[in-house]
């Protein structure tokens, strides 16, 4: 019984995250070929012109965020774990090597010019700052061969990385229903994408840890 539903969880996972992958897919899709004006950054045309590398550094997050998204999935698969160990290390060494030197840094450097004001600017410049911790953590910690500190990093570490996804999802939810001014909708879900995605796994972690 409790196989089933660990496998109908797996699923249901499974399936989501292949139709926001898709999502996210098409989203990155807008910016190729490279354009300075494109999708999201029509709004952002004041950094685009007046910071230097500001365009570099949002197509390095843009273009690496989708490699990260499908690398980071398949860690967590057991069945990939144990039936195929040596391509589980190869897609974490990706997966870690795109965060610590792409994405993260990336992040960082655009979330200092986040819509939304300075509460924005905190919130993804905080989760980039934890988003390259996490990862390092989990890196180190499978060097020492710890696995479950590896295991709980990982997974702190992915629930930031699916923050490209909640973010979007809560934005088109809180659109539809309330209505939000631009710069209010941006200050939320500069919070709400990646806040109760790490206090999911706390509590995961935390109900596991009682085990």
């Amino acid at each position: 019984m409790r196989k089933k539903i660990q496998f109908s969880l797996l699923l249901i996972w499974a399936i989501l995250f292949s139709y926001f992958f898709i999502l996210m897919l098409k989203l990155t899709l807008q910016y190729i070929p490279l354009k300075n004006d494109a999708a999201f950054l029509q709004i952002k045309q004041t950094e685009v012109s007046e910071i230097p590398y500001y365009i570099v550094f949002f197509y390095i997050h843009v273009y690496s965020a989708i490699f990260v998204l499908l690398s980071g999935f398949f860690q967590f698969n057991n069945f990939l774990l144990k039936k195929y160990p040596l391509l589980h290390r190869n897609l974490g060494k990706l997966y870690v090597f795109i965060i610590l030197f792409l994405s993260a840094p990336s992040g960082l450097f655009i979330g200092f010019f986040a819509n939304g004001g300075f509460y924005s600017k905190i919130s993804f410049v905080t989760l980039s700052v934890l988003w390259f911790y996490f990862t390092l953590k989990g890196f180190l910690f499978i060097k020492n061969k710890n696995i479950t500190q590896h295991k709980a990093f990982m997974l702190r570490s992915f629930a930031l990385t699916f923050s490209a996804v909640t973010l979007r999802f809560w934005k088109v939810i809180l659109v539809y229903l309330f209505h939000p001014a631009p710069m209010d909708l941006y200050q939320i879900i500069a919070w709400l994408g990646w806040i109760p995605n790490l206090l999911i796994i706390e509590y995961y972690l935390y109900h596991q840890s009682k085990k």
